[in-house]
């Protein structure tokens, strides 16, 4: 293998040699690491919420320091795909079976879980635990942007409570729809666009940063929605901006 790649290591080599249990460890530990920062960067988000202080503004300020960095430390609705929740708890078993205590990577795992459910119940907060009725546009499906995975994504809980409260759904995704029509079949309504997903709706939800979402006409989805009222799992939009044109806006740890 270093054979193989030395012509991409001309100026420095990129190999790092270990036995084989370090080296299934290292990639356990460095994926249950990134996990257990979302998990952390979530739970003070919420904190942040409740005692009314902007959680983009700490995740700033913890940025700025060099110790901590400023990857995933973005607050919203949790891990989710193939790598992390599986490494997390491949990592549980191995400590489970070898007698090790694994407190901290357990919580992690749990926050995750918590994350969705808080949004949930924002969301019944608003409109009541009887959501028959309304409709409930869902921008974004898969876990993260640029795939068209859906494995373990935040969309699948979020989507499936609302089901089960009696909502309708109207979901976009530029990826996502295959693996949604295997996931729900015909018990959602698959919209040709994101414009399309919002026509009628009660309420927008986002819940995949994608980059088509970044800079919507929000003037054309006030005309469109029912009422103009967005949750916001990604922190992607300016709640001031938004309540200024007329919208009701929720978000993750924010004022």
């Amino acid at each position: 293998m270093q054979e193989v790649y030395a012509p991409f290591f001309r100026t420095a080599s990129r190999f790092v040699i270990m036995d084989v249990k370090s080296a299934e460890m290292t990639k356990y530990a460095s994926n249950s690491f990134l996990a257990i920062k979302i998990s952390y960067a979530n739970e003070i988000a919420n904190i942040c919420e409740a005692v009314g202080a902007d959680a983009e503004m700490v995740r700033i300020g913890m940025c700025s320091d060099k110790r901590i960095g400023s990857q995933f430390l973005f607050p919203g609705l949790g891990y989710g795909g193939s790598c992390f929740p599986k490494d997390v708890k491949a990592l549980l078993k191995t400590a489970k079976d070898y007698g090790c205590d694994y407190k901290l990577i357990e919580s992690a795992d749990e926050v995750n879980k918590q994350q969705r459910q808080i949004f949930i119940n924002k969301i019944l907060k608003k409109f009541g635990e009887n959501l028959s009725g309304k409709t409930f546009a869902v921008w974004g499906l898969t876990f993260k942007p640029k795939t068209n995975d859906m494995r373990m994504s935040p969309a699948i809980t979020i989507i499936n409570a609302l089901l089960e409260h009696g909502a309708k759904v109207k979901a976009f995704d530029p990826k996502g729809f295959e693996m949604a029509q295997n996931i729900w079949g015909d018990k959602i309504v698959y919209a040709k666009n994101s414009y399309d997903a919002i026509e009628n709706a009660d309420c927008m939800l986002l819940l995949t940063e994608w980059n088509e979402f970044r800079r919507p006409d929000f003037d054309r989805m006030k005309d469109l929605m029912k009422t103009p009222i967005i949750f916001d799992g990604r922190n992607q939009y300016d709640g001031e901006r938004l309540k200024s044109r007329g919208f009701e806006y929720y978000c993750v740890g924010r004022r």
